[in-house]
């Protein structure tokens, strides 16, 4: 038989063989796509100007310039509490987390009020392999400010999938809804739906072990 009368042999059988359609197959794997996106976007914690931004908005990386003249500014006034914040917020979009890390602390030795400051140094604490780091500092923010929203929608993400502590994550996120029921994840996803998600998702679990 022929190389070509083999090919010609397999594909009649594949034809036969019990399966899904191509046309089934593509939209399973867009489907499955989709849902690792929104996976990825729940579990990734936002900065707090995020949610004002524009989805399309892209945040332009700093300069040399920049850098230059924040630390300048840092050395001839190191009182200056918006120069470090400004410095640790260019760190930040320049993914220099221990250097942004290290500013937003500066900053926060001389302002330790600032709760977005703290869920901003949460974030990079996440970002640098902290978790429990990030945590403490998002919970700094809601003592700054009880009615902080994303910091109490940050300190849920990373208790849920750095800490594996789905409870606290659903107390933290059950917190930011007493303050507002409408609160949404950057994805678009409410947090009521992502908790009742994992409560949903608890109960049958409990269920099945009676």
């Amino acid at each position: 038989m022929s190389h070509k009368k083999k090919k010609e042999t397999v594909s009649a059988m594949g034809d036969k063989s019990p399966g899904i359609s191509r046309q089934t197959a593509v939209l399973l794997s867009f489907v499955m796509l989709v849902i690792g996106f929104i996976g990825g976007a729940i579990f990734g914690v936002m900065k707090t100007d995020q949610l004002s931004e524009s989805k399309t908005a892209t945040t332009p990386q700093p300069t040399a310039r920049m850098f230059e003249t924040l630390e300048g500014e840092t050395i001839q006034n190191p009182q200056n509490v918006n120069a470090w914040v400004q410095l640790g917020n260019a760190y930040f979009d320049a993914d220099q987390y221990q250097k942004a890390i290290a500013a937003y602390e500066k900053s926060l030795t001389l302002d330790p009020g600032n709760p977005n400051v703290w869920t901003d140094l949460g974030v990079m604490y996440r970002r640098n392999k902290q978790p429990r780091k990030a945590v403490e500092a998002f919970s700094k923010a809601m003592s700054a400010d009880p009615k902080h929203e994303i910091s109490r929608m940050n300190k849920g993400i990373v208790l849920l999938h750095d800490l594996n502590d789905e409870q606290g994550a659903i107390k933290a996120w059950e917190a930011l809804l007493e303050i507002n029921p409408l609160a949404v994840f950057g994805d678009g996803q409410t947090v009521d739906e992502r908790v009742r998600h994992y409560r949903e998702g608890h109960d049958k679990e409990e269920g099945a072990g009676k």
